[in-house]
């Protein structure tokens, strides 16, 4: 596969491509008409407490670190990060899959699956970027629970063989799926793991002003917006994360944390 040199910088035990939000999406563009299969992470806040509530060699760190490409979603991780010295690159999972989408409006050479969503989501997305094919697959809920609705997923990214698939069906299964049909080595093109980011650009949900954006509060945003489905995750779950960070902070050594030099970002298994 075509890729670029890159360097990660390690945080909070995984190490993020240091692309901006350009970057990442040339770098996804170059990558998904090779013939290979290259999955994109972009853990954020939520991701990581469920990630350090696993022992580190588990099956999920195992998806996280071994993806393509790893992107920081969150300003809170990013701030986080500056607190210990670490730089890392904000790109929102949201503005990468509209970025590419913008890009590919027009490109009737495409195909686009997406892993997820309704009905009503696909006919929204083939309205607004009419130019690829898009291709859909929609999997029952309970899916990090269903073996079966695993197996036909996986069968349909293997089938679709298509440029870009999106992954909409939520942490952390999307990840694991990835990675395992990573392994299996049957599909091509880019997945991508961007939760409602497809919700976001087509207005089935609405994201949180820029100026929220800014102040770190995208969180209450979407809390405030759907207060039943995201409590937990806001008030209970997410305040753990600093916590992890303190902890992890308090062990860094001279020379944790700093940027390593490695190979491209499709270039790591």
């Amino acid at each position: 596969m075509q890729s670029e040199q890159t360097s990660r910088t390690r945080f909070l035990g995984l190490d993020f491509d240091m692309l901006d939000d350009a970057a990442a999406t040339n770098a996804v563009l170059r990558t998904c008409r090779g013939e290979g299969f290259a999955y994109v992470v972009t853990p954020n806040v939520d991701h990581m407490v469920k990630l350090h509530d696993k022992p580190t060699d588990d099956d999920l760190w195992t998806a996280y670190r071994e993806a393509d490409l790893c992107l920081c979603d969150s300003r809170i991780l990013q701030a986080l990060a500056r607190r210990s010295g670490v730089e890392l690159p904000l790109v929102p999972g949201s503005d990468l899959t509209l970025g590419l989408l913008e890009r590919l409006s027009d490109r009737i050479d495409l195909s686009i699956a997406v892993v997820g969503g309704n009905a009503a989501l696909e006919l929204a997305l083939a309205r607004l970027y009419p130019g690829p094919r898009w291709i859909h697959h929609v999997p029952p809920m309970g899916v990090l629970a269903n073996k079966a609705a695993q197996d036909d997923i996986v069968a349909f990214v293997e089938r679709a063989k298509a440029d870009l698939v999106f992954f909409a069906i939520g942490a952390p299964q999307s990840e694991l799926l990835c990675h395992r049909i990573a392994l299996a080595g049957n599909a091509r093109g880019v997945a991508l793991c961007t939760g409602a980011s497809l919700e976001f650009v087509t207005g089935a949900k609405r994201r949180a002003p820029p100026l929220l954006q800014r102040l770190k509060l995208e969180w209450l945003f979407r809390l405030m917006s759907e207060p039943g489905r995201l409590w937990r995750r806001y008030l209970l779950e997410g305040p753990a994360i600093f916590r992890i960070w303190y902890r992890w902070h308090r062990q860094l050594s001279p020379h944790r944390g700093a940027a390593s030099e490695s190979t491209g970002p499709y270039e790591r298994r």
